[in-house]
């Protein structure tokens, strides 16, 4: 046996798609700035596979918070305890909860303010079409098992739903909402039919940079 021989049969399997979402995911979730040229790197691959396979680096960052917003959907799903308006109330709150307090969310925020903001809102990336899907799921099998009649259409309904979670969660710090996932319950118990509840008005949330 050759050299060159041995040396093919020992070099590692080429990296695949799922490695470098993994990779991707790893330095979203540390609070890092998405680095393709490290990110190669480190998988022993070039920039080029990585833009053939996702096209863009915002494609793929938009990828690693679609998955991550999908996971914690599930979560939030498998742990609901109410059904009906009520319980996709409860579902929704937690998952604003969680994403108002995430840290590489945040961290998204303040290192891209306009790239990130536009990442998880636009209409035409990979974040928010992928959110609408989730929340109009949740809704659909509240629907279907007949224990929710929505005031308007599944899908209306959770584009309406995902939209002003954007505008309270991700909307600039300025107009005093930026994560105020309290009022944002509020108004979504109206939006989606649900009686207010008695009791002193919720108090704004300020956050902090």
């Amino acid at each position: 046996m050759s050299a060159a021989t041995h040396n093919r049969r020992g070099r590692p399997a080429t990296a695949s798609p799922d490695d470098v979402l993994q990779a991707a995911t790893a330095q979203y979730l540390a609070g890092q700035r998405l680095d393709l040229t490290e990110l190669a790197k480190g998988l022993g691959m070039s920039r080029a596979t990585i833009y053939r396979w996702f096209g863009s680096r915002e494609s793929l960052l938009g990828e690693v918070v679609a998955r991550q917003l999908e996971l914690l959907v599930a979560h939030r799903r498998a742990t609901m305890r109410e059904h009906g308006a009520r319980g996709l109330l409860e579902v929704f709150d937690q998952i604003n909860r969680d994403l108002a307090l995430s840290k590489p969310l945040r961290r998204l925020l303040q290192q891209e303010p306009r790239g990130g903001l536009r990442l998880l809102t636009s209409t035409g990336g990979v974040v928010q079409p992928r959110a609408v899907a989730c929340v109009e799921q949740l809704i659909v099998d509240e629907v279907r098992c007949c224990r929710y009649d929505p005031p308007a259409d599944p899908g209306t309904l959770a584009y309406a739903v995902v939209r002003l979670a954007e505008a309270f969660l991700y909307n600039d710090a300025s107009s005093d909402i930026r994560g105020d996932y309290r009022r944002l319950r509020e108004v979504q118990a109206a939006l989606l039919g649900v009686p207010r509840e008695s009791g002193p008005p919720a108090t704004p949330l300020t956050t902090s940079s």
